[in-house]
């Protein structure tokens, strides 16, 4: 009698360990496969978001400084300044708009330059661009980004931050770069 006890106290006790083994791989592999499901939406959302401002700033006057910050805003799904949801450490500060013109060199290929100076409204732009579209201040199209803020000048891709801190996995985000061509930006007739 006394050694059936023995045995089952025994048996409980390797239950218990086996259980914990188990218990602990079945957690390690369930956070694992969330921090990469988080992976992967970023991954799809961070186009999503640079597809969604550059359509936004393609129809919005580039001088609207508040304009703008909403568009990165509304990129990011949210109403104000923050993070995008399950995908930190993306924000509307790293939604970055440039605007570009098309250049025509010598041997008649084409480019698309980056404008370091913007025409002084929409209709401005628009006459530059009836008089000459490969004018230097004809913005023809509108580029969006996922930059690293750390780097003003070049476009860095972000690091995404793992929702579980415990879980690193490191994963490097496209810079999700989006052109569009532009819609007016924000060009209103006059009445006549």
């Amino acid at each position: 009698m006394q050694l059936r006890t023995q045995r089952r106290r025994h048996q409980r006790g390797i239950l218990a360990v086996e259980f914990a083994i188990v218990l602990s791989v079945l957690l390690l592999l369930l956070f694992g496969l969330m921090a990469v499901a988080q992976g992967l939406y970023a991954f799809n959302t961070v186009q999503e978001v640079s597809r969604r401002a550059a359509a936004a700033a393609a129809k919005t006057d580039f001088n609207d400084a508040a304009a703008l910050q909403q568009i990165r805003q509304s990129a990011v799904f949210r109403s104000n300044p923050g993070v995008l949801a399950f995908a930190a450490p993306i924000s509307d500060a790293h939604v970055r708009i440039d605007y570009l013109s098309i250049s025509r060199a010598a041997d008649g290929s084409l480019s698309l330059l980056p404008m370091a100076l913007l025409p002084a409204t929409p209709a401005a732009n628009r006459v530059a661009c009836a008089a000459d579209p490969y004018d230097t201040q004809c913005v023809q199209f509108v580029r969006v980004r996922l930059c690293d803020v750390a780097d003003a000048v070049s476009c860095q891709p972000v690091t995404l931050d793992s929702i579980f801190p415990w879980v690193q996995l490191n994963i490097t985000l496209t810079t999700a770069t989006t052109i569009v061509k532009t819609d007016g930006l924000g060009y209103v007739a006059s009445p006549l």
